[in-house]
């Protein structure tokens, strides 16, 4: 198996573990500074992450593969989205464990629907600028086209896929608010 898949993977699993153990810290066992400790380690992860991929590179003098590209859209996502599923998970397992309010789901309709779609795109959008931006910045490192190839297409793919949510998502989520019944546009106002 490739070792930047490892690292994604190895990445992805610390997540979660790092994750519920500062929950398990913070509610089962009423630790408040040890959670907010093992909650920062969260970004640690992704510093790790980038690193690995950089020393592959320059170090290990590897020619750049997919599992490259995967890793910088995997650290987009992780700082873009990161923060919200942690809140997601934390608002699950506070009601849970400790007595919390039920977690909110996100709307499914009316304007609450519409404006929560556009938010997620521009999640993404941010995703796709921090993906481009490591891959950008690994590319110039680099310095060696020949290596770097693949990270190239990388670029493309990431704004295809942000492309396509926009118009899958907040487009559309648009589109059947603008053409739903005035009554219920008026009633959400």
């Amino acid at each position: 198996m490739n070792l930047i898949v490892i690292g994604i993977l190895a990445c992805e699993i610390g997540f979660w573990v790092v994750l519920g153990l500062g929950l398990v810290a913070r509610y089962l066992l009423r630790l408040r500074a040890l959670s907010t400790v093992l909650l920062l380690g969260v970004p640690v992860l992704d510093v790790l992450l980038l690193s690995f991929i950089a020393w592959d590179l320059l170090a290990n003098g590897a020619t750049a593969d997919f599992a490259h590209g995967l890793g910088a859209l995997y650290l987009g996502f992780t700082v873009a989205f990161g923060h919200q599923i942690i809140a997601r998970v934390d608002a699950s397992f506070a009601h849970r464990f400790a007595g919390g309010s039920a977690p909110v789901k996100p709307p499914k309709e009316g304007l609450a629907s519409l404006r929560y779609e556009w938010q997620q795109w521009l999640k993404m959008l941010l995703c796709a600028a921090i993906a481009t931006a490591v891959l950008g910045g690994i590319i110039l490192l680099v310095g060696d086209a020949s290596r770097t190839a693949e990270l190239d297409g990388w670029i493309g793919r990431v704004w295809l896929i942000t492309a396509v949510w926009f118009v899958g998502w907040p487009v559309w989520a648009t589109a059947r608010y603008a053409l739903s019944p005035p009554r219920a546009n008026a009633s959400e106002r």
